[in-house]
């Protein structure tokens, strides 16, 4: 349960927080929507009784008591260590899928101290094959997916020693990263068999190309977070992992996975983000002598009211590390910017947001250029 939320791709971990407010709770509970899960995790946060939940959503209490199982070992991971926690506790947390990030915020620690520190005691997922036979025969599809099952159980990967490429698919889709990367990605998998290589393939979308059974030599269906990709590196240990071509998703993971010893080929990731941080970006063009519309970078509200002052109305405003228009507005006066800085980001030092002049009647045009190893374009 825990492993599709962080799969659906939303800036969740598991069952992140929404709400306290009682009244704004209640409300959302009583109407089906997109983030009503959330709702019910908070409500049993906030003390509210099955009974009670079930009176508000109509869930079937089945399900409610799972949820409210993972809520209260969240609030009892509040008040421990990770230095407390054992192999056999760990083991146990994993298993009911919480995140080493959900960890972490829990345990107010880092993921990198949660993932040494399941390391340390040897708490590794292994990887099954989906069945495909009906258990009626062994399967011979190479489909598959992880599993903290007890100490010592059975991987079936069965990794080669041949030389491999990993590429990393798009996750789901959405406007801006849809079936267009998932196409880049199919190819990169064909041209990387045809030259010999053995073929990986990630992603956790079964509606696309990249995850049919015979695209790839290995299909591992899990979400495209650094710790899933990580732990499949290192069962896999491949030659290459190509991150270019699932879109946004995996261009997010790049230096996280480079700082990791992982070896992206292609486009580097310091390319990557040179062309993904603005303030980077920007720096480039006025190197090159380029033009481009004034713009620039805020990491709080009153930042961003301020530099949208200097640079005049309207603008276009936009998230860091973003395809395809996703959260993305125009604004023409100050209230739309501070409406939109309240209910359409989470602005912060890391998540900066973009300040553009918006180009009245202007005609966009897009270039494409392929350069080779050799400087060629």
């Amino acid at each position: 349960f825990q492993k599709a939320l962080r799969g659906l791709e939303v800036g969740v971990d598991g069952m992140n927080e929404k709400t306290q407010d009682r009244e704004v709770l209640e409300k959302e509970l009583g109407a089906p929507g997109p983030d009503r899960i959330w709702y019910v995790g908070d409500a049993f946060a906030l003390g509210m009784s099955v009974d009670e939940v079930f009176a508000l959503t109509k869930i079937d209490p089945w399900f409610l008591v799972q949820i409210e199982q993972i809520v209260k070992i969240e609030l009892e991971l509040e008040t421990t260590t990770l230095e407390a926690l054992d192999a056999v506790t760990l083991r146990a947390l994993k298993q009911k899928g919480f995140s080493d990030r959900r960890l972490a915020k829990q345990l107010k620690t880092t993921d990198t101290a949660v993932r040494e520190r399941r390391r340390k005691l040897d708490v590794r997922p292994v990887y099954k094959r989906v069945d495909t036979c009906a258990a009626e025969f062994e399967t011979n599809t190479a489909y598959m997916y992880s599993t903290y099952e007890a100490e010592g159980s059975e991987c079936e990967a069965a990794p080669t020693d041949k030389k491999k490429i990993m590429v990393l698919g798009g996750g789901p889709n959405r406007i801006g990263q849809g079936i267009e990367f998932d196409y880049c990605c199919v190819h990169a998998a064909l041209a990387m068999r045809e030259d010999g290589y053995e073929t990986i393939m990630v992603n956790c979308n079964p509606e696309t190309v990249s995850t049919d059974y015979d695209t790839s030599d290995r299909l591992y269906f899990e979400p495209l977070t650094l710790e899933d990709v990580l732990e499949i590196v290192d069962k896999e240990k491949p030659f290459g992992v190509i991150v270019q071509y699932g879109g946004q998703t995996p261009l997010k993971l790049a230096l996280d996975l480079e700082a990791n010893g992982v070896p992206i080929i292609g486009t580097s990731p310091d390319m990557i983000d040179a062309a993904e941080d603005r303030e980077r970006f920007q720096k480039l063009l006025h190197a090159l002598d380029l033009r481009q519309p004034p713009n620039a970078t805020a990491r709080t509200e009153p930042e961003a009211l301020e530099k949208a002052a200097a640079l005049g109305y309207p603008l276009v405003v936009r998230p860091s590390y973003v395809l395809g228009g996703r959260a993305m507005e125009i604004v023409h006066e100050q209230r739309d910017l501070e409406r939109y800085m309240r209910e359409a980001v989470k602005v912060s030092h890391d998540s900066p947001v973009l300040l553009d002049r918006f180009l009245n009647d202007a005609i966009e045009c897009d270039v494409d250029c392929i350069r080779d190893a050799d400087g060629k374009t």
